[in-house]
């Protein structure tokens, strides 16, 4: 019975499989081009010592990844600890006391509160900096491109801020049509401001990135799509000769810059992470929709919905049970290739508001381009899957899951299968 069914959800998967193939491959020729164009060889790989100085392998990953966004300038390090890390070392890079940031598509991702300040009271947030604050909420949803111009008329905010990804909301993430809008508004009523947007989870699942749309500046992580499920720590950030400047200075020092930054280990991985980058997505992709084929079949609400232009791999499940939200976290935690034999269970995670369940037998802790699943133990009990390395391994996934569900009476299999 799992098996027909499953096979019913590749059937209905399929011609978005091959949608999904074409912008992997368009995203590889530019990864391949990148890489060519800066003559990367096994020198660049070399482990370097000390300040760093004209360290060529630092130098040309950024210059490389640069080419791939379109940016004048980016930067790939190991020294960003995590996509919240080189999130905020970017706003705090481009705001100052007395500023305003606009966020303009709602709340932003739960980790990011603290750092602005909308929760908490760390007196390092940009709150604490002096740093003011405003939002204009999604409409059902989606951007409420009114209500953005209207703010960005009367505010004229110093930056205005978006998050590509739905992170813990029940939306769909950003389009590049979206994307696209949104910046179009804020030039035609705010020359000065400059444009961030949060790109985590987005990168090569579209054919373009922010920078390419208009954006001044973009942040993420490499143990999310970048990384290709090879980097083993990083993030990076993306943009305008002016906001770069701005966010090297933030990362080393004033009048430095990117000038110095040694590493010790070695650029290998994150060079071969990145090539693999637009082949990982394109699993995880296919992971997401065949996620959401199975479970719009059994009835419940998913977002995105089946044949939704995805510019996200997050998957999210509308279970309305924290039993079924906890259970699916062990099931893709069993169906992991590392702690396999892990339960997980919810837990207060620091940076987060509710109790937090993840899933994640990866290889690289936290790597949510490495099939994941998570979601915060409240009501209505979303739970969100991200990742997947390989088909295979989605696939695999899936049918634990679905198992592991039906085993306990919390799913039903429609009666054709």
């Amino acid at each position: 019975m799992i098996n027909k069914f499953i096979s019913a959800v590749i059937e209905k998967s399929t011609p978005e499989f091959e949608s999904i193939q074409k912008i992997a491959l368009t995203n590889f020729k530019k990864v391949m081009s990148a890489f060519r164009e800066n003559g990367v060889a096994p020198r660049h790989f070399s482990n370097t010592f000390g300040y760093g100085y004209d360290d060529i392998g630092r130098d040309t990953l950024d210059r490389v990844l640069a080419d791939i966004f379109k940016a004048d300038r980016a930067i790939v390090t190991p020294y960003f600890a995590s996509g919240t890390h080189a999130l905020s070392n970017a706003l705090f890079s481009i705001l100052r006391p007395g500023d305003t940031l606009l966020e303009m598509t709602g709340k932003p991702y739960d980790t990011l509160e603290e750092v602005i300040g909308i929760s908490g009271n760390s007196q390092s947030s940009l709150k604490a900096w002096g740093v003011k604050y405003a939002q204009v909420d999604l409409k059902n949803g989606l951007p409420d491109y009114d209500a953005i111009r209207e703010a960005v008329r009367a505010i004229k905010p110093r930056v205005a801020a978006m998050q590509r990804s739905a992170g813990y909301a029940f939306r769909t993430s950003l389009t590049p049509e979206m994307i696209s809008n949104i910046v179009k508004i804020v030039r035609e009523e705010s020359k000065d401001t400059l444009i961030f947007t949060d790109n985590c989870y987005g990168e090569f699942t579209q054919t373009v990135e922010p920078i390419e749309l208009g954006v001044d500046l973009c942040a993420g992580s490499l143990i999310k799509n970048l990384g290709g499920g090879i980097a083993p720590t990083g993030g990076y950030a993306a943009g305008s000769e002016y906001c770069m400047n701005l966010v090297a200075e933030r990362l080393t020092s004033p009048g430095i810059g990117r000038e110095v930054g040694s590493y010790a280990y070695g650029y290998k991985d994150f060079y071969e992470g990145l090539f693999f980058a637009p082949s990982v997505v394109e699993a995880a992709l296919k992971m997401a929709t065949m996620f959401s084929h199975a479970f719009s079949m059994l009835g419940y609400e998913v977002a995105p919905l089946p044949g939704s232009n995805r510019s996200d791999i997050i998957q999210a499940i509308k279970t309305n049970s924290e039993d079924m939200l906890i259970e699916i976290c062990k099931a893709v935690q069993f169906a992991s290739p590392v702690e396999s034999n892990v339960v997980p269970m919810p837990w207060d995670m620091p940076g987060y508001q509710h109790k937090v369940i993840m899933a994640a037998g990866s290889f690289a802790q936290g790597a949510s381009i490495e099939l994941s699943a998570d979601g915060p133990i409240k009501p209505p009990y979303n739970v969100f899957i991200q990742g997947g390395l390989t088909f295979e391994h989605a696939l695999t996934a899936l049918e634990e899951v679905l198992t592991r569900l039906y085993n306990l009476g919390l799913i039903k299999i429609p009666d054709e299968f």
